[in-house]
């Protein structure tokens, strides 16, 4: 994949600018919360930021569940034993090296498949609520945020913060999600 700081759009395009892609975007929503949850909202926003990542074609799978869900995730691949808002499973390890040849077809199917993005609706409604977002604008952000991860993009130095929060920005502001990113996340 490219490099994420290198892929964003040129200023004053917005994703909308960027020719059609194919882009498939799976949303399952857990029965608590189906009816608190636009899936055609969700989805738009990761095909907003795969337009603005000028990413060809790409299938993502994004599901909202609840707080214990997303803990027991959080435990078994993270080994951190918490609940958090937003956890991104990419498809795709670009340290990964020497892998096995596959035939055309699967290896073309598999090069679509970004890979998953898992909501805590819960979490996501109690930290919208701590800084005044609206609860859909804060799913909005994590379904971006959790694309960007599935992309390549990290927090993790302040360098790298800053390409993912202003990419984040430049997503969330076609939905007139402004500031999002900007707040200060308390540790």
């Amino acid at each position: 994949m490219a490099d994420p700081m290198s892929a964003l759009p040129p200023d004053g395009l917005s994703s909308a600018d960027l020719p059609a892609a194919a882009y498939t975007v799976n949303v399952d929503i857990d029965d608590d919360y189906a009816a608190l949850v636009s899936a055609d909202d969700l989805s738009a926003a990761v095909v907003a930021t795969l337009r603005h990542q000028r990413v060809g074609a790409g299938e993502v799978t994004l599901v909202v569940a609840g707080d214990d869900e997303v803990r027991r995730l959080n435990l078994d691949y993270r080994g951190i034993d918490a609940a958090t808002d937003v956890l991104s499973f990419a498809a795709h390890d670009a340290a990964a090296v020497d892998a096995p040849a596959l035939p055309p077809e699967l290896a073309a199917e598999l090069d679509v498949y970004l890979g998953d993005i898992v909501i805590a609706y819960p979490y996501a409604a109690r930290q919208a609520a701590h800084y005044g977002a609206a609860v859909a604008a804060e799913l909005r952000l994590l379904a971006v945020h959790g694309t960007l991860h599935l992309l390549g993009f990290d927090h993790d130095t302040p360098q790298t913060e800053a390409a993912m929060w202003a990419a984040q920005e430049a997503v969330l502001a076609e939905f007139g999600d402004q500031g999002l990113s900007l707040r200060a996340y308390e540790e």
